[in-house]
């Protein structure tokens, strides 16, 4: 499966990045020297948006990248073209204009069918794992959930992200004992998704819609259609 672009104009692109590509290298937790040997959704992007090569903060591993998505992850991610359009779109991230909406299959019945999680989260020391933590000098995260519906042992929910710290969603959830299906870090161990016949080989965590203005006076959203894999999984427990 191969990138998509989901939307272009001349200042940024959204593109729809399937799972298990990394979009940029990843730093080796110990050297923190990037792995450039491993295909990336920046190759992708350098080959057929070449103006990028010199936009952003760090230009020589992360060109036109704002935000994230993890490898696992797949759905919307915003490109910019131009060095004025990403700090644009890099101060809409950081003062929360962007709305973020993923869709995600995690374990279990989620009750309330609304809520909102606000646990900090910090990194364990010498992994790439983090966790929710209570300490004062750590920054807020915050996560608001609806559930779409129940299916089985397992719940169907939006997840709108206030704040946008790494791995957050996964560590939110799994705080109250609802991981996402497929999550390898943060997800529970002892179940076998092929017992119950599920073949997945990535988590259920879609970036389904983004919604912001590009410029005064206007207000898009872009989306992203799930998944074919993710599709099947949803018609297997139905």
């Amino acid at each position: 499966m191969t990138p998509k672009v989901i939307y272009e104009d001349e200042n940024f692109l959204a593109v729809d990045k399937p799972a298990n590509l990394l979009v940029h290298p990843a730093r080796n937790p110990k050297s923190q020297i990037p792995n450039f040997k491993e295909p990336t959704l920046i190759d992708w992007i350098l080959k057929r948006y070449p103006e990028t090569k010199d936009v952003g903060d760090q230009p020589e591993t992360r060109p036109g990248i704002v935000h994230r998505l993890d490898r696992d992850t797949s759905g919307l991610i915003l490109i910019a073209r131009n060095q004025k359009y990403f700090e644009y779109l890099k101060n809409l991230f950081q003062t929360h204009q962007i709305k973020k909406t993923y869709l995600a299959l995690v374990w279990g019945k989620l009750e309330p069918r609304k809520g909102i999680i606000k646990k900090p989260i910090r990194i364990k020391t010498g992994t790439i794992k983090r966790t929710v933590w209570q300490g004062k000098a750590e920054k807020e995260a915050i996560t608001g959930y609806q559930v779409l519906k129940y299916l089985q042992s397992f719940s169907l929910i939006e997840v709108v992200p206030k704040t946008g710290r790494t791995h957050q969603i996964r560590i939110h959830l799994a705080s109250i004992g609802h991981p996402i299906v497929g999550d390898k870090l943060y997800g529970l161990k002892k179940i076998s998704l092929d017992k119950l016949g599920i073949d997945l080989n990535r988590q259920f965590l879609h970036a389904q819609s983004l919604e912001f203005s590009p410029e005064a006076g206007k207000r898009i959203k872009i989306e992203a259609e799930l998944p074919e894999e993710l599709k099947i999984i949803l018609d297997t427990i139905s």
